[in-house]
């Protein structure tokens, strides 16, 4: 059964803040073994005990995939099945909505949110988010607010807290005021061999510590999300990437360790 079954979306739209998390370039394998490991007890505190689940992501590099996301087409259970969806917008024909979907009115969810009375927030990460090009401000363009800088990016050692902080800083003073938070954090990204000392080449060892110092950034964020009330949570990757299998290395490529991606979704509080 899918995790998100458990989650009825349309019912908590409204009264729920939301917050969307996606850990750009996540490998299904890394995100499973550091859950099960015990190297993520941040998120650990609120995802289902089963863990990660295996998903399908409708795009193999980070502008295809959120493009679909924003659409609604977040991913996939890995699964046979007609999965309904946790958000999608309104056009007929759909045959993934149901009772649990919150089904908004716009060109994206974002704007639907909006529509609802969401503040809606982008705290970018990789290129498709720094806003430096006409690309780079697509995707940001969808938000009420949209935050890049280099501190943010795939450079810095250090930028899921620099991300945080930023988001921090934009949730509303009034509690009352929703928000529709989304966080595309980029330290799992290449380069990520600077989170394992003396590494000089990338590979599931140094994207697990990466993940395992992202989980640990998210503290603040899920102690501050706590506080303003309930919020939706959805945590999940873009797309995988290869480390050599097959003889493919990278993403853009339909293998398996790029288009299965680990996926959550909880509520704060439990």
């Amino acid at each position: 059964m899918s995790q998100r079954t458990a989650i009825d979306a349309r019912g908590r739209v409204g009264s729920h803040d939301v917050v969307w998390v996606t850990l750009d370039t996540l490998r299904l394998d890394v995100a499973r073994t550091c859950f099960a490991e015990g190297r993520l007890p941040t998120l650990a505190q609120h995802m289902p005990a089963t863990g990660f689940e295996a998903c399908h992501t409708p795009g193999s590099f980070t502008y295809a995939a959120h493009a679909a996301f924003f659409a609604g087409f977040l991913p996939t259970p890995a699964q046979p099945g007609r999965h309904e969806r946790l958000f999608a917008l309104a056009f007929e024909g759909s045959e993934t909505t149901g009772p649990h979907t919150a089904v908004l009115d716009g060109a994206s969810v974002p704007q639907g949110l909006a529509a609802l009375g969401y503040r809606t927030v982008c705290i970018g990460g990789v290129g498709f988010f720094n806003q430096r090009t006409p690309l780079g401000r697509a995707l940001p363009a969808l938000f009420d607010v949209a935050l890049w800088e280099p501190a943010f990016g795939v450079t810095d050692p250090r930028s899921t807290e620099h991300q945080v902080a930023a988001a921090l800083q934009e949730l509303p003073a009034d509690p009352s005021q929703r928000v529709f938070l989304f966080l595309n954090v980029s330290a799992l990204h290449q380069p990520n061999c600077t989170y394992v000392d003396g590494a000089t080449a990338d590979s599931p060892k140094t994207m697990a510590a990466a993940l395992h110092y992202v989980d640990r950034s998210l503290q603040p964020l899920l102690s501050a999300m706590a506080a303003r009330g309930p919020s939706l949570w959805v945590v999940c990757s873009d797309h995988g990437t290869a480390y050599g299998e097959d003889g493919y290395t990278g993403h853009r490529i339909g293998h398996p360790s790029v288009y299965t991606v680990p996926f959550t979704a909880f509520v704060v509080p439990s």
